[in-house]
């Protein structure tokens, strides 16, 4: 199978990927979630005219002329409404949030009063409608506020529960199950024996399909054999994962088993060779409704593949607009030799500079290096074929990180 075109790749990753569907979450649960209905207000927003400020509720034709004394009848908090009227000469004191009782039309702040005995005196007149917020003010009942297929924000939420939505209609959580293939691998934390390295790809991994909105169920790791790895696929199918993905022995040695134990399973394979440095060797196919990305094992490649390929088709799932990552345009830092047959996506790093932002690819650039992956805050894409490009240059970049 020749390489594919990354850019043909992930048209394939995409094509049957549609937005998963709804279901209805807490609050607490609806952050970074695309909504599937839209969300009509069940309540007006105050619902009725409130102090602004610390002060007293009088009405403005009694403090037109200051300074002028008037008889203190009552007190307002909020959550605490004043059961009378204020009447001709009259103030209620009222602090900030309070229901402006009935007959007062302005507040009068503080800061320009002064009482005593049961009177204030005003020493600065004060228009009517002064320092009120006017009932609806911020959005009123049956107000359509949030639209169906908007992601929610923090700032979301918060309008949502004033408009007293408990509960939201979202598309539900991508399941993403993460796997990790190879005799030579051991977890965090172990003493690893000769030929044995520690595994880590799969917490970038899990870590990135999170940060876009996945529940991951993180498979551990087993070692290159078929059945083990047939028998986790299946698990993966158990937990009802919409997305598989597999790190390691993804291409065609004779210890890469990854390809032929989903093909016990019944993988439709899609393509297994992408025309990228790093990620050659990523493979992608479906096994019933659970879509299946084999990622390479050496770790920069893992990272690369799974952020080109992995983060578009948790979104699409997720039913995000924001499905591909966006390219900023940036100067090179340096000179760059021309390019071969692949897509090259160097780590590099970003400062700025007279006329925009310079990118300097890191020296070190073998897929095995995990420092300098940590290290980078973008990745230069170099297209294949490239020609030689100098310092100064206009390139194309995607940016790393929260």
């Amino acid at each position: 199978m020749a390489l594919m075109a990354v850019a043909d790749a992930l048209q394939r990753v995409l094509a049957d990927a549609r937005p998963l569907p709804a279901e209805t979450v807490a609050l607490d649960e609806a952050f970074g979630r695309v909504l599937t209905d839209d969300v009509i207000a069940l309540r007006t927003q105050p619902p009725a005219a409130l102090s602004a400020m610390d002060g007293y509720a009088v009405r403005a034709s009694d403090v037109a002329q200051a300074p002028v004394t008037l008889k203190v009848i009552g007190e307002v908090a909020a959550g605490h409404p004043f059961a009378g009227k204020v009447g001709p000469g009259e103030a209620a004191r009222i602090f900030t949030g309070g229901v402006m009782p009935a007959g007062s039309d302005t507040v009068v702040i503080q800061e320009f009063t002064t009482q005593d005995a049961g009177r204030v005196a005003i020493q600065k007149a004060t228009a009517a409608g002064r320092n009120v917020r006017a009932a609806g003010i911020d959005f009123a009942r049956d107000q359509n506020l949030l639209r169906r297929g908007h992601r929610l924000t923090d700032r979301d939420l918060m309008l949502a529960a004033a408009m007293n939505h408990p509960r939201l209609r979202v598309h539900r959580r991508p399941k993403v199950a993460v796997l990790g293939t190879g005799d030579e691998l051991v977890p965090p934390g172990s003493a690893p024996q000769e030929g044995e390295i520690v595994f880590s790809n799969g917490f970038a991994l899990a870590a990135l399909a999170r940060l876009n909105g996945a529940e991951v169920h993180e498979l551990g790791i087993v070692r290159d054999c078929v059945e083990d790895i047939a028998t986790a696929v299946r698990r993966a199918r158990q937990l009802n994962a919409d997305i598989l993905v597999t790190t390691g022995g993804a291409s065609v040695g004779e210890h890469d088993l990854v390809q032929r134990a989903l093909a016990t399973e019944g993988l439709e394979l899609s393509f297994w060779r992408v025309a990228l440095r790093p990620g050659r060797p990523m493979m992608h196919g479906r096994l019933e409704g659970m879509q299946v990305l084999g990622v390479p094992g050496n770790p920069v490649s893992s990272y690369v593949c799974s952020f080109l390929f992995l983060v578009p088709l948790i979104r699409t799932l997720a039913g995000r607009k924001d499905i591909a990552h966006q390219p900023e345009n940036a100067r090179l830092g340096t000179n760059l030799p021309a390019n071969d047959e692949r897509a090259d996506y160097l780590r590099a790093i970003l400062q700025a500079g007279p006329n925009g932002p310079l990118v300097t690819p890191l020296p070190a650039q073998d897929s095995s290096l995990m420092a300098p992956l940590a290290k980078a805050d973008c990745l230069l894409i170099r297209e294949p074929h490239a020609p030689a490009a100098l310092a100064g240059s206009d390139c194309i970049i995607l940016k790393l990180g929260l």
